[in-house]
C-alpha cells in the first residue's frame, strides 16, 4: 500500500494547542515593557481623533482584588476597541493615596513609636507607605494586560496633583460655595472624625425602641388647646426613639402643623399622639380602652413647653415637615447636635446647638453623673433606667433595624455636631446647576441618571473638612472672634500651592502665620483641618485631566467605575467640576456591578468565598480572567467560580482551537503572491467572508455600546458554529486534498486568511495575549503589534443580485442540517460509519430543486458525502427521512458505491481504473499529478 501522505496539504504550524497562559504571558508582557507598547500606539495613533477614558483612582492601600481586576480589565478593553476604530486613545492610570486606612496601616507599622515620632515624620511615612501600596497594585495591574502610562501615572500625593487640589478649594471659595458651621456630620468613633457619605455602608443593628414621656409645664395651657374638660393626671406628650443615648440633647419636640393631634385619656395620664398613630400606639402599650378628649392639628401647639424627662431643663414644640407618620407617635424628640433634621429646624427657631459628645463617642463632662465620660451607645441602658426612674419610660422594645455603620469599622456612627467646613449645596444653587449638568450626561445603565439625580437632590451640604494627620489641608486663615477668611484668602492659597508644587502638602504645616499675615496676625489661625479625600479624587478632572497640557483643552469622554460610586466619585466630580466650570466632568458614565460568588452571595474574607485575581493569573492565565471580565453582564452582580472560570477555559480553547486551525491551513501562503482576487474566489470562501464582515459589524457596534458579553458571545458563536461546525468542516476536503497551488486551493487561504485578520483584531481588547501571539504567526508583511492597528477593512460580502446570495447559502446550510440528522440517524442504526461512506439522495421539488442542483457535483462536498443525487418528492420511498425544519425535503442515505480512495476516503466508482494510480479516484490523481481539479461552489 502506498503512503499518499506526502501528496496531501496537511495542516501544520508552531502555534501550540495549549496557551499555557500562565507562563508564557509573562514573557510577552516583557517584550510589551522592552518595546515599550504603550508609546508606539500613542506614536501610531498621533492625530487621531481622541477619546479619553479618566481613571478612577483606586485607593493606594492592600493588594487589588478581583472588583479591582474587573474595573481596570473593562477599561482596558474600552481603550483597547476604541484605538481599534481610529481613535488616539491615551490611558493614565491613577491613585487615591490620602486619608485614614493609611494612617491606620502607618500606626500599626510604627508600634510603640507612633507617640514619639512627629506629625511631619509621620506624614513622610504616610507617604512612604503609599507609594510602596501604589507600586505593588501597579505591579498586579500589569499582569492583567493592562496597557497604560504606567510610567507617568497620577497620584493625589503628587507634589503639583496636591496644589492643584488646594487650587480646587481656591475656585470653591471664589464661587462663593465655602462655609464654616457647627452643625451635625455623620462621625465614626473609630475615626475619631467626619466621614463621608459615600464611606457609610448599611448593616443591620439591633437598637432599643422606646416611647418617652414628656410632661406639660403648664397643663391647662396644653388643656385649653383641645378641649375645657376636667383631665386626669398630667399632661404628657409622647415620643418615640430607637436611640435614648440621644435624650440628653434634646432641644425640644416637633410636630407637622398638618397633622392632626388628640389629647388622650388613659385613666391614669393623658396623652398626646398623632390621631392617626393612637390606636397603634395603644396596642403597642397594652391599653384597650382610652378616652379621646380633643383634637387639633399640630399648628395650634407651636411653643408649648414640657420638662426634659430627667434633666433640668424645657422642650418646646417645634413645627417641621420631616415628620411623618410612617412609624412613632407622629412627634419627633429632636436634638439639633445629632440630626440633620432635628438641626434644621432648631435652626429654624433659633436653638443654640450645643455638642454633648465628644470625638471619642463618650459624653463630655456636666451633662449627667451617671452619663460624663461614657460611650453613648453603652448609655442606652443607663438613660433607660434614668427614664424608668422617672416614671417617664413608657413603652420598651428591641428592634432589628438598618442602621448607618463606617465602611472601614464596620461600628455604627452617629450625627455629631461639631465646627465643619463645608460646600453649601444651595446657597449659589450648585445644587440645582449639578442636577442640570447630570442631564447632559449619558448613563449607562439608563437608571444611573435616575440614581444620581435623587443622590443630588436628597443630599445636605457637603463636609469637606477632616481631623486626620495625611491628607491635603485646608488652606485657611480664620479670624479668632469672627471665623471669617482672611480677606486676601486667595492670594494666600495660590502662593500656597506654589510652595506645594516644591515641598508637598508639608509646606503648609510648616509655614508661619506671620509669612502670611503681616498686618494683625495675631488675630488670624491656621487652620488645621485636612480635606476630605472625596475632595482629592472628586477634583481630579481639574487637579490632574485639566493641568496636563495635552488634556486641557478636552473634556473626559467617559468615567467607568463601579455603582457605589454614585454616592462617592460620580457625585463628588460632578460637584466639583459644575461648582469650578460649570459643567459635568464627563460626557458618559459607565457602572459596573459587584462581585459575588456563584451562590449570589457577596465576597469577604469571613465568608472565605473569595478568589483573588493573581491566584486565577497564576493558574489559568490572564487571558481568562479577561475572557471572563468581558463575558460578564456587568452592569448587575457579577458572578464568580471556579466552575464559572472553567467555562470561560473552555470558550477560550474554542477561539484559541479556531485561530490554530486558520495558521495550520496558511503555512504555505504569501497573501502578496498567494492570495485570489475575489471575482476568482469559490463561492462559498466569497460567502464568508460576507459573514466575517456582518459579525465584524456586529461585533464593533457591541464595542461601541460597552456591551462585552455580546463580543464573546458573538466571537464563540462565529468560532463554533460559522467556523467550527460548518465552513470549516466542509472546506477540509479542498484545502488538504486539492493541488497545492492550485485556485481552489489559495481561493480557501484566502478566506482563511481574512478571517484570520479580523479575528485576531476582534480577539485584541479581550483576550491581549493571545492575540499578540496570533499576531506574530500570520503571514505576510505587518507591524509588530496589533495594538497599533485598527479593523480589518479588506473584508466583502455577496451581492444580494447574484443567484447565489446569503438568502441562498441560508437555504443550503438549512438543507445540510436537515442532512446530517438523517446521517446521525443512519449511524445509530448501523448503516454507515462515516459521512465519507455515504450517497445522499435528497428527494424535494421546486424551487429547491433548482437551487440544490446549481452546485452540480459540489453539492456532495456540503454534506462530506461520496455522492449526492436531488430526485423528485414524489419519488421518496415511505422510510425516507422527513425534515421537520423544510416541509418538501426527504432525505435517505445509503452506502456509496465503488472504493475508498486512500488519499481522500471518498467512495467513488473511479477508484482502481487507473493501473499506475489504482487506489486513488480520479480526482486526486489530478490533484497530484495534473493540473488540479476545479471548484465553482464549494
Amino acid at each position: 500500500m502506498i503512503n499518499y501522505k506526502s501528496t496531501l496539504n496537511l495542516p501544520k504550524t508552531d502555534f501550540p494547542m495549549k496557551g499555557n497562559l500562565a507562563k508564557q504571558e509573562p514573557f510577552i508582557l516583557q517584550r510589551w515593557y522592552n518595546d515599550k507598547l504603550y508609546n508606539m500606539i500613542r506614536n501610531a495613533k498621533e492625530g487621531k481623533k481622541t477619546f479619553f477614558l479618566h481613571d478612577g483612582p483606586p485607593y493606594a492601600n492592600g493588594n487589588i482584588h478581583i472588583g479591582h481586576a474587573v474595573n481596570k480589565i473593562l477599561k482596558d478593553i474600552i481603550i483597547k476597541s476604541k484605538s481599534l476604530s481610529g481613535y488616539n486613545a491615551p490611558y493614565i492610570p491613577g491613585w487615591d493615596c490620602h486619608g485614614l486606612p493609611i494612617e491606620q496601616e502607618v500606626e500599626k507599622s510604627l508600634s510603640k513609636t507612633r507617640r514619639s515620632i512627629s506629625k511631619s515624620d509621620f506624614r513622610a511615612a504616610c507617604r512612604q507607605y503609599a507609594s510602596q501600596q501604589v507600586e505593588q497594585q501597579k505591579t498586579d495591574f500589569i499582569r492583567l494586560g493592562i496597557l497604560a502610562d504606567w510610567d507617568n501615572p497620577y497620584k493625589t500625593m503628587d507634589f503639583q496633583t496636591e496644589a492643584n487640589i488646594i487650587r480646587s478649594l481656591g475656585k470653591m471659595i471664589q464661587k462663593g460655595h465655602l462655609y464654616k458651621g457647627a452643625k451635625p456630620v455623620q462621625w465614626c468613633l473609630n475615626c475619631r472624625s467626619a466621614i463621608a457619605e459615600a464611606e457609610v455602608e448599611y448593616l443591620n443593628k439591633i437598637s432599643p425602641s422606646i416611647q418617652v414621656l414628656f410632661d406639660a409645664v403648664d397643663k391647662k395651657k396644653v388643656q385649653r388647646k383641645f378641649s375645657n374638660l376636667d383631665t386626669i393626671g398630667p399632661i404628657s406628650i409622647v415620643i418615640w426613639t430607637t436611640t435614648p443615648w440621644t435624650i440628653p440633647a434634646n432641644r425640644a419636640i416637633s410636630l407637622h402643623p398638618k397633622f392632626s393631634y388628640q389629647l388622650v385619656s388613659t385613666g391614669e395620664r393623658t396623652l398626646i399622639i398623632a390621631s392617626e398613630r393612637v390606636n397603634s400606639c395603644m396596642r403597642k402599650i397594652g391599653i384597650m380602652k382610652w378616652k379621646v378628649l380633643g383634637e387639633t392639628s399640630g399648628s395650634e401647639l407651636e411653643k408649648l413647653e414640657f420638662h426634659h424627662p430627667f434633666l433640668p431643663q424645657i422642650s418646646p414644640i417645634f413645627l417641621g415637615e420631616h415628620v411623618t407618620l410612617d412609624d412613632g407617635t407622629g412627634l419627633v424628640h429632636t436634638a439639633p447636635a445629632h440630626g440633620v433634621d432635628d438641626y434644621i429646624v432648631s435652626q429654624k427657631y433659633e436653638i443654640k446647638v450645643s455638642n454633648s459628645v465628644g470625638p471619642d463617642g463618650c459624653y463630655i463632662p456636666s451633662i449627667h453623673p451617671k452619663l460624663d465620660g461614657k460611650n453613648v451607645f453603652k448609655s442606652n441602658q443607663i438613660i433607660i433606667t434614668l427614664l424608668r426612674e422617672k416614671n417617664a419610660l413608657l413603652y420598651i422594645d428591641t428592634i432589628d433595624h438598618s442602621y448607618p455603620h463606617c465602611w472601614r469599622h464596620k461600628t455604627p456612627i452617629i450625627f455629631r455636631c461639631t465646627p465643619q467646613w463645608f460646600l453649601s449645596m444651595d446657597k449659589k444653587r450648585l445644587r440645582a446647576q449639578s442636577l442640570n449638568q447630570a442631564h447632559n450626561v449619558r448613563w449607562i445603565p439608563e437608571w444611573g441618571q435616575e440614581r444620581i439625580i435623587s443622590m443630588i437632590t436628597n443630599r445636605p451640604d457637603w463636609c469637606i473638612s477632616r481631623q486626620r494627620i495625611w491628607g491635603v489641608p485646608l488652606t485657611l486663615f480664620v479670624h479668632k472672634e469672627t471665623n471669617q477668611l482672611h480677606p486676601q484668602s486667595l492670594d494666600i492659597i495660590e502662593k500656597v500651592a506654589k510652595l506645594v508644587e516644591i515641598n508637598g502638602v508639608q509646606a503648609w504645616w510648616d509655614l508661619k502665620l506671620s509669612d502670611y499675615i503681616t498686618l494683625n496676625s495675631e488675630d488670624y489661625l491656621k487652620v488645621s483641618d485636612t480635606l476630605d479625600v472625596w475632595f482629592d479624587s472628586g477634583s481630579t478632572s481639574y487637579s490632574v485631566f485639566k493641568s496636563r497640557n495635552e488634556f486641557k483643552d478636552y473634556l473626559p469622554d467617559l468615567y467607568l467605575e463601579g455603582s457605589d460610586q454614585y454616592r462617592g466619585w460620580f457625585m463628588s466630580s460632578l460637584i466639583i467640576s459644575t461648582a469650578i466650570t460649570g459643567k459635568a466632568p464627563y460626557r458618559e458614565v459607565l457602572t459596573h456591578g459587584f462581585t459575588v460568588d456563584d451562590k449570589g452571595y457577596k465576597m469577604s474574607k469571613s465568608r472565605g468565598n473569595t478568589i483573588r485575581p493573581q491566584e486565577i493569573v497564576n493558574r489559568l492565565g490572564a487571558d481568562v480572567l479577561r475572557l471572563w471580565t468581558a463575558s460578564t453582564n456587568y452592569s448587575g452582580e457579577i458572578a464568580i467560580s471556579n466552575q464559572i472560570l472553567k467555562s470561560a477555559s473552555e470558550s477560550y480553547r474554542r477561539i484559541r482551537n479556531t485561530a490554530r486551525f486558520l495558521l495550520s491551513n496558511l503555512i504555505d501562503f504569501n497573501p502578496d503572491t498567494d492570495k485570489i482576487k475575489e471575482k476568482n474566489m469559490v463561492i462559498i470562501d466569497r460567502w464568508v467572508i460576507g459573514r466575517a464582515l456582518t459579525v465584524q459589524n456586529e461585533i464593533i457596534a457591541s464595542y461601541e455600546a460597552y456591551q462585552f458579553h455580546t463580543v464573546v458571545q458573538r466571537l464563540v458563536q462565529f468560532c463554533s458554529i460559522e467556523m467550527g461546525s460548518c465552513y470549516l468542516d466542509i472546506i477540509k476536503d479542498r484545502q488538504y486534498t486539492a493541488k497545492t497551488k492550485s485556485t481552489a486551493r489559495q481561493s480557501c487561504q484566502t478566506a482563511l486568511w481574512y478571517i484570520a485578520e479580523s479575528l485576531v483584531r476582534w480577539m485584541a481588547p479581550i483576550i491581549s495575549f493571545t492575540a499578540d501571539e496570533l499576531w506574530g504567526y500570520l503571514p505576510g508583511k505587518r507591524t509588530k503589534y496589533v495594538f497599533t492597528e485598527e479593523w480589518f477593512t479588506d473584508l466583502f460580502s455577496l451581492n444580494d443580485q447574484e443567484s447565489m446570495n446569503n438568502e441562498y447559502w441560508d437555504t443550503i446550510f438549512k438543507v445540510r442540517s436537515e442532512v446530517n440528522k438523517a446521517i446521525e440517524q443512519a449511524r445509530f442504526e448501523k448503516k454507515i460509519g462515516s459521512a465519507l461512506e455515504t450517497k445522499i439522495l435528497l428527494y424535494t421539488h421546486e424551487p429547491l430543486t433548482s437551487m440544490l442542483t446549481r452546485l452540480r457535483e459540489e453539492l456532495r462536498f456540503i454534506f462530506l458525502s461520496s455522492s449526492s443525487e436531488v430526485l423528485h418528492l414524489d419519488d421518496a420511498p415511505r422510510d425516507a427521512y422527513q425534515s421537520d425544519m423544510i416541509k418538501d425535503l426527504k432525505v435517505v442515505v445509503h452506502k456509496a458505491s465503488g472504493r475508498k480512495c486512500l488519499r481522500c476516503w471518498h467512495h467513488t466508482p473511479d477508484v482502481g481504473l487507473n493501473s499506475k494510480y489504482f487506489d486513488l479516484c480520479e480526482r486526486c490523481i489530478t490533484n497530484i499529478k495534473g493540473d488540479g481539479e476545479e471548484r465553482q461552489f464549494v
